[in-house]
């Protein structure tokens, strides 16, 4: 047992800490009741392994995780040299008030263009949200690939010196006249800092988004935009 604090609460702290984010977290544990296991993924651990552990599970899972990682660091070095080579139209975003500094994108991939910003919200930006929405399409997309998706995936990208972040979650719906017979999208929330916790409560307002989008329903993306900065807001950027 860990002397000070549990295995959850140790994740919860470090999780506050923006330079920990990318690092990929495992729970190894005797505590192996369905509870305990729903609570760490719930948490958004990147797996759960419990007592007695198979040596070879235990070695693919790591080897998966750091491999993940690795992309994410080189897609977020990528989008570094992408913001410096937009510094010049981002400084004068910057200074505005935070709340106008929070953009809700929808990228589409069209198989003959590529990514497509469909949608974003607020309308007018000093920032380039079409090509951010593009290399964040790219981004999640080399992660996690153009390909079936089971389930929604999601990943947070911190680009501390121009203090912008961005959190994108990856879907797809079957679309008969697309390639694969699927039709693949991203929904980003863009803001000046998105903390791992806040990006949980994004996370779940991106999939009712989603969903709306599978039905073909009708989305409103200023009611949306509202409850993201009050998210945004109500918590520390900072953190």
């Amino acid at each position: 047992m860990m002397p000070t604090m549990n295995g959850y609460d140790f994740f919860k702290t470090i999780s506050k800490d923006p330079q920990y984010l990318q690092i990929p977290f495992i729970f190894l544990s005797a505590l192996d009741s369905p509870e305990d296991v729903r609570l760490g993924k719930l948490l958004g651990v990147d797996d759960y392994l419990t007592k007695p552990v198979n040596e070879d599970d235990l070695l693919a899972t790591i080897e998966g995780k750091i491999s993940r990682n690795k992309k994410r660091v080189q897609i977020s070095d990528e989008l570094k040299e992408f913001f410096l080579s937009q510094e010049t139209e981002m400084k004068e975003q910057i200074s505005e008030k935070q709340k106008s500094q929070v953009y809700i994108l929808r990228v589409d991939w069209d198989d003959k263009f590529g990514p497509n910003l469909v949608e974003n919200y607020p309308k007018e930006s000093n920032l380039p949200l079409k090509k951010i929405g593009n290399q964040l399409f790219q981004a999640i997309s080399t992660i996690y690939g153009q390909q079936s998706l089971t389930e929604a995936e999601g990943i947070l990208i911190n680009i501390e010196n121009f203090k912008i972040a961005g959190y994108s979650l990856f879907n797809s719906y079957i679309d008969k006249q697309s390639r694969g017979g699927e039709k693949e999208f991203m929904l980003a929330v863009i803001a000046p800092s998105i903390s791992y916790f806040q990006s949980l409560q994004i996370k779940k307002i991106l999939l009712n988004m989603s969903n709306y989008i599978k039905q073909k329903k009708e989305l409103n993306f200023k009611e949306v935009w509202g409850k993201i900065t009050k998210i945004l807001i109500s918590l520390p950027l900072q953190q």
